[in-house]
């Protein structure tokens, strides 16, 4: 019986096993630039989220406000896909601008892929 089961769980594994899991190396972030506005308007900070990975994933950026200096101002996370998978070389449109306030002593903005998953 113990055999069974064994013989039964690689079986239901195996799908499992033969796709790999995406990274953050596995995205690209293409066309992202800041539009910072003015104070008491909003920020626009647009860009396109690719999916280089051979299966359907999302993944989270990060973008950090810095100072002239390279201090963090402000820092936030978002999912530019929402909770939707992207598919293979397919890419998402996200403008993260909202996120921020004008501060204007944001010098530079930094984008990273923080983490990745699958829906």
């Amino acid at each position: 019986m113990k055999k069974l089961l064994v013989v039964a769980a690689l079986f239901v594994a195996a799908p499992v096993a033969a796709h790999a899991e995406c990274t953050a190396k596995d995205f690209s972030v293409v066309e992202f630039k800041v539009m910072a506005g003015r104070p008491h308007q909003p920020m626009h900070m647009p860009g396109k989220l690719q999916n280089n990975c051979a299966s359907a994933s999302a993944a989270q950026v990060q973008i950090q406000a810095l100072a002239a200096d390279g201090s963090v101002i402000e820092s936030k996370k978002g999912w530019p896909a929402g909770t939707a998978n992207i598919g293979p070389g397919k890419s998402v449109s996200f403008d993260l601008g909202r996120m921020f306030r004008f501060d204007p002593s944001m010098a530079n903005y930094k984008l990273s892929i923080v983490n990745v998953r699958t829906w």
